[in-house]
């Protein structure tokens, strides 16, 4: 079927204004096209407000500011770094990129960046949206969101901070995000997409965006599907009285007096005083997070995993998993907990299992990987009570309810720093993504071998495309992929073979079941 091109493709009138974007390798593609006001001034703490009508053509051909946040010269030896200046309270801006500006109505893929809620951008390459749209024929958009204190502190009620609007709550981040999705909805026509195909996609913190923002009653019927990439669904979010308590301490790590004090510092101020609430939260043999996402009973009532099985939520399609080694991403390179002994990783194992049971946990996890040292204990530990067991119960409960999902484990290893990485957290992202190019600073993902890294990848990128399109990862190019059902359990294994397995996570889920019977007895 034809469809009818603009004359102009990359000039668009939107109901805010008329933008120009630019041609890119056979896309069109539009930058830093804002979704919401800046929140800066008096919007700062305050859920994301329309963006005002703008007069002329507004240059959508370079990305705009990321969102403030923490910044290290040279990366980190992992992914080489999660944010690049420059960086701006002004960042309310999604990308878009489409195949043409028409009226074809194709599948929409949205993605929201992770970071453990203090890093990260739409913008950063590592997330264009070229490879899906040019090889899934999608139209792909990604966000910027606030992230750190200026997304996730919970304002006091006493302060102005929420301003007059009582639905305000604490998770400014999600007003965010709600913002851009409903812009979708009411835009992304104008892009040659569908409103009504739209998949939201996220990984690790963005993963919790996504089930978040698929359970918020004000996204009823914008989203189809989602896929949730390592969702550390294994997280205890705060309430509200907890939520303020780290608020308090934040402020204390500011040198102000409450935070409405705040609301006229700069922001490099601000950004400064999270690495202090980092030094104060942290915990051996936990994933540090300073900020979270807080049930608030405005707009979070429910742990996002929870709400996702309930309401209209139930019916959205969803892709969930996980990598094999996730915590050897914080935690392998660390001495610390590296090189913990075996008395040290017992008494960790009891803070969620018990005194009584730790050794024979300890043992379990041992047996599971012969030769393991404490240290690989600990993080098998961490990586099951964070991602998998937690995401293994998600697909528990939708098989119960005859809703069942599609479940992988990611398991090819890291040749980088001599094989400690493993399968780790994120290793999964340029699979999917299928864009390596982007990826050449990253640590992480040197000396893997071209021929098993370029199959996987083709494999992975078209089992996403297809979920996208179809609700079906399934392609002629891989095999057989059923959903996890009660009986089966089956996952797809995403190695240099790949492979459907059932009850891939059977050790975890087995070991954190008797854990979760033994906290409610």
């Amino acid at each position: 079927m034809a469809h009818t091109p603009r004359p102009d493709q990359t000039v668009v009138d939107l109901p805010t204004g008329r933008v120009r974007g630019m041609v890119e390798e056979g896309l069109t593609v539009f930058r830093a096209l804002p979704y919401a006001a800046p929140p800066v001034g008096a919007l700062r703490w305050r859920p994301a407000q329309p963006h005002p009508r703008w007069n002329g053509t507004r240059d959508a051909r370079t990305d705009g500011p990321s969102a403030p946040q923490m910044y290290r010269e040279g990366g980190d030896p992992v992914l080489g770094g999660h944010g690049e200046p420059p960086f701006d309270e002004d960042c309310l801006t999604l990308n878009v990129w489409t195949p043409a500006a028409d009226d074809a109505r194709r599948p929409v893929l949205v993605w929201i960046h992770g970071g453990g809620f203090v890093s990260g951008s739409g913008s950063l390459p590592i997330y264009s949206g070229a490879t899906f749209a040019r090889d899934g024929d999608l139209v792909v958009v990604s966000v910027n969101y606030r992230v750190g204190p200026l997304g996730y502190l919970h304002p006091d009620t006493e302060d102005d901070t929420r301003g007059s609007d009582p639905a305000g709550g604490g998770n400014h981040w999600l007003s965010d995000q709600l913002a851009a999705l409903r812009w979708v909805h009411e835009n992304i026509a104008r892009f040659g997409g569908d409103p009504e195909t739209v998949t939201v996609a996220g990984q690790s913190g963005g993963a919790v965006s996504t089930a978040a923002l698929a359970a918020t009653p004000q996204a009823a019927g914008l989203i189809r599907r989602v896929i949730l990439m390592s969702p550390p669904f294994g997280l205890d979010f705060p309430t509200p009285a907890a939520s303020l308590e780290r608020t308090a301490a934040y402020v204390e790590c500011a040198a102000a007096e409450d935070l409405a004090e705040l609301r006229d510092r700069p922001w490099p101020e601000l950004i400064g005083a999270g690495g202090g609430l980092f030094a104060r939260t942290a915990r051996w043999g936990y994933w540090p997070t300073p900020f979270l996402p807080v049930i608030d009973g405005v707009t979070l009532h429910h742990h996002p995993a929870e709400a996702l099985l309930h309401g209209a939520a139930a019916g959205i399609e969803v892709l969930i998993g996980w990598t094999r080694e996730e915590a050897n991403f914080g935690f392998a390179l660390d001495e610390g907990h590296a090189g913990a002994d075996r008395e040290q990783v017992t008494g960790r194992i009891a803070d969620t299992f018990g005194a009584a049971a730790a050794p024979a946990v300890y043992a379990a996890y041992e047996r599971a990987r012969p030769g393991a040292r404490p240290g690989d204990v600990l993080m098998d530990l961490i990586t099951d009570e964070l991602f998998r067991a937690p995401a293994v119960r998600f697909a528990e409960a939708r098989a119960a309810m005859g809703r069942p999902v599609w479940a992988y484990q990611f398991d090819l290893p890291s040749p980088a720093h001599e094989g400690r990485l493993g399968a780790a957290h994120c290793l999964d992202l340029p699979f999917a993504f299928d864009n390596f190019e982007q990826w050449a600073h990253a640590p992480f993902i040197a000396g893997l071998d071209l021929a098993v890294r370029d199959g996987l990848a083709q494999t992975m990128h078209r089992a996403w495309i297809a979920f996208v399109r179809t609700g079906d990862p399934n392609h002629p190019d891989m095999p057989q992929w059923s959903p996890y059902e009660e009986g089966t359990r089956t996952t797809m294994r995403f190695d240099a073979v790949v492979g459907a397995l059932d009850d891939l996570a059977g050790h975890a889920r087995r070991l954190h079941e008797g854990a979760l019977r033994r906290l409610s007895s």
